[in-house]
């Protein structure tokens, strides 16, 4: 078992969107999500729709509060004539159906799904004023409730209509993204160029990008050179230099050079349509807070309506008349309904997700990203995270007299041309400046987190680290002293069994990774290097950045068993690593950060994806989730608070020196939505 050295000790509108598919987890408590539709109030509603009932609906209220008694006697005017009641009710009953209509279905559907919301208060409210009315029209002592429900039909359109204009700007960050792609590509088939839709546009089609334009899919650049504009996909402010083989993503702004790019990612294989799809997927899977949220909402629901019974009898009970009952009941019910409450965490939601993604920080686990502002430890992969994760060859040591330098790595490259490891990157660069001759290899073998190995020339070749030593059981050679264990990884070269010379490689530290590490330590955050490399290579790194301890010699299938090591300790653990052979331990982890995954956005182990190898992405990251989480509790507080305030006004607890009619009950709660809707606007992610 290895120890774990301290350095203290050395130094548009609603949609439901499918959920994200969930990783295997053996601490699921941790990452529980509910996978439950959300049955939306709006379903099957467009803002447009709102707005129309709400404009026809104010027209037909105006001759509704001329034909009012109550109106007339408040303005001091008579107007009245054979069957005036009759009209007045036909108009009121249209307004009743055709502008509530929207509540009515969304009563059912509430109801349908045994979930009771805002939708039930307000068509149970609306409903009950409206059979009173009609009640007294034909012959029921008291005074119709018309002019009320009116208004209050009218108020309550208003309010959705700009409660879904809200909704729809939380989201239109998500629709800037899709708009990032041209309509038109400039596509070169048979020798000439010619200019399709978009829709056209097939894997290995080879497309031409002019100074200016969007690049309209992922690519690999063939000819030219230019800098690249990637900030609304990577988050990075600064244009990139791209020439010849490099990659492209799609979306981004072609700088002022002509560049052709053969496709590799068109449609639905592109990287922006899968950071599309993740957004959509987080942000139709509701996390632990909106679920609470939405407990919260429905159980409010069931305390209005007992709450408006209660002030019905006890009004009815302490001699009012029916009608000044009705009244309060029927505005305790307007006022109380949950709709700030059952928006307070879905825009925040919509408006998060979408910032992140924009930020390069994908969330596929809106339940861990929330758990991220818990977070005691961060363990860091070192390669690729912590360092640039660009090995170079230092030095080439041969251990006899059998082979040359150049010989070794020959042998070594033809072995490593088969493998992506950062390592094998390091060598053929080495055989490429050095103009050397490229072997053939067969037999290739991949050792995880050991190295490589296969026959050059009819012999057994291995590339290894002293992890091989440590599997085979046998002793690591000895490292001759020009060697800096402290900054150096060594590569042993054995060919037939027989260690034959060592290859060194460096890997530098980014320049960003300090300044990250001191950033978590300001938030009381500790972090911890974990690597495959010897013990001097990751104590260097380790006290280099003043990380509070280090792993070493650990290969990937132990990584897990780190993580749960810490986690048994009570401590709350996120892993950084590529989301390939850290698969387990991100899985392990409660919080599992893929780190350097370009475009390839489907590490499936992973809770959130940084598009960036910036270890201060990280820092950003549990910054924003910190915010997020407050504009979450923000929304709640202000949501329940209101509720407390204004029920017992709704009840007439003030009464007789405040009276809240149903129409400003209507206004208050629509307020109370507006409010939260700006409050979840607010929400910015910190550079």
């Amino acid at each position: 078992m290895e120890h774990i050295h301290s350095q203290h000790e050395q130094h548009e509108h609603h949609q439901e969107h499918a959920p994200a598919a969930t990783k295997t987890d053996q601490h699921t408590h941790h990452k529980a999500q509910d996978h439950t539709s959300s049955h939306n109030e709006h379903a099957g509603h467009h803002t447009a729709d709102f707005l129309k009932r709400f404009w026809l609906c104010v027209a037909l209220t105006i001759p509704v509060l001329l034909l009012s008694h109550m109106i007339q006697q408040w303005m001091g005017f008579t107007f009245t004539f054979p069957g005036d009641k009759y009209v007045l009710l036909a108009l009121s009953s249209f307004i009743y159906v055709y502008g509530g209509w929207p509540f009515l279905v969304g009563l059912t559907r509430e109801l349908k799904y045994r979930n009771p919301g805002m939708m039930t208060l307000v068509a149970v409210a609306i409903t009950t004023a409206y059979v009173y009315s009609v009640a007294v029209v034909f012959g029921l002592q008291g005074m119709d409730f018309f002019w009320e429900l009116a208004t209050l039909i009218d108020i309550m359109l208003l309010g959705h209509w700009l409660e879904m204009k809200s909704q729809m700007a939380a989201s239109r960050a998500l629709e800037s993204l899709v708009a990032l792609l041209p309509a038109i590509v400039h596509v070169e088939r048979n020798a000439e160029v010619r200019d399709i839709p978009l829709k056209e546009l097939q894997t290995n089609d080879v497309i031409i990008v002019k100074p200016g334009e969007k690049i309209p899919a992922d690519g690999q650049i063939l000819e030219g050179s230019s800098r690249v504009n990637e900030s609304m996909l990577t988050g990075e402010s600064l244009p990139v230099k791209k020439g010849k083989e490099a990659k492209v993503i799609g979306g981004s702004v072609n700088g002022d050079g002509v560049l052709k790019i053969r496709v590799t990612g068109a449609g639905n294989d592109s990287y922006l349509n899968k950071v599309v799809t993740m957004v959509q997927s987080a942000q139709g899977v509701k996390s632990n807070t909106q679920n609470l949220a939405g407990k919260v909402a429905m159980w409010l629901t069931i305390v209005s309506i007992s709450v408006g019974v209660i002030t019905f009898i006890v009004w009815l009970t302490a001699g009012h008349e029916l009608s000044f009952a009705l009244e309060r009941m029927v505005t305790v019910m307007v006022t109380s309904c949950p709709h700030a409450l059952g928006v307070a965490i879905p825009l925040v939601i919509a408006v998060s997700t979408t910032l992140s993604a924009m930020q390069g920080l994908l969330i596929r686990n809106r339940t861990a990203f929330e758990n991220a502002r818990n977070l005691t430890t961060i363990i860091f992969d070192k390669t690729g995270t912590l360092t640039k994760g660009s090995y170079e060859v230092q030095q080439i040591i041969p251990l006899n007299d059998q082979y040359t330098a150049d010989e070794l790595l020959q042998y070594t490259a033809a072995i490593q041309q088969n493998s992506e490891h950062h390592i094998a990157g390091g060598i053929m660069r080495r055989l490429k400046d050095k103009n050397l001759t490229l072997w053939q290899s067969t037999g290739f073998q991949y050792m995880q987190g050991i190295g490589v190995s296969g026959t050059v020339n009819g012999k057994k070749v291995v590339a290894a680290g002293p992890n091989y030593f440590k599997q085979e059981r046998k002793d690591i050679p000895t490292i001759p002293a020009e060697i800096d264990q402290s900054t150096d990884t060594v590569n042993f070269v054995l060919i037939d069994d027989i260690p034959v010379g060592i290859i060194t490689l460096a890997d530098g530290i980014r320049e960003t990774a300090a300044d990250a590490i001191a950033a978590l330590k300001q938030m009381n955050i500790k972090s911890f290097l974990l690597t495959g490399d010897n013990e001097k290579v990751a104590a260097s790194v380790a006290q280099k950045l003043h990380m509070d301890g280090y792993l070493a010699n650990v290969l990937p299938h132990e990584k897990q068993n780190k993580v749960k090591e810490f986690q048994d300790r009570g401590e709350i653990v996120a892993m950084t690593g590529d989301g390939v052979n850290d698969a387990p331990a991100l899985a392990q982890a409660d919080v599992g950060i893929a780190v350097g995954s370009g475009t390839d956005v489907a590490a499936e182990t992973a809770d959130i994806i940084l598009v960036n190898s910036d270890p201060k992405d990280v820092v950003q990251m549990i910054s924003f989730g910190r915010a997020t989480y407050r504009k979450m509790v923000q929304n709640l507080i202000w949501a329940v608070g209101y509720n407390v305030v204004a029920i017992p006004l709704a009840a007439g607890i003030l009464y007789p020196a405040f009276m809240l009619s149903p129409a400003m009950g209507a206004i208050l709660m629509s307020v109370s939505t507006i409010v939260v809707a700006i409050n979840a606007k607010l929400l910015k992610v910190k550079s």
